[in-house]
């Protein structure tokens, strides 16, 4: 299992929105799963809430996953 490493140079959301990606990736995480919740990555992975957050909007960005709002974060159907 990938692990996060705070000495890393890349920063610590990016670590994590990679980690999650390759997961997707892989089909560990399937089109329409829910990600984990953010608490759930804090407690795992030893990160702050906001460090959870940006590594999400990322993968948002990367066009992996889609936010509703008060229901979860999930696997997009088509990733672009």
């Amino acid at each position: 299992m990938v692990t996060i490493d705070p000495l890393a140079p890349t920063p610590l959301y990016v670590q994590l929105a990679d980690l999650l990606a390759g997961m997707i990736e892989r089909g560990e995480l399937a089109e329409g799963a829910s990600l984990p919740s953010e608490s759930y990555l804090q407690q795992e992975h030893g990160l702050a809430r906001g460090t959870v957050r940006s590594a999400v909007r990322l993968l948002r960005e990367r066009g992996l996953v889609t936010t509703a709002p008060q229901r979860g974060t999930y696997v997009n159907r088509h990733p672009a």
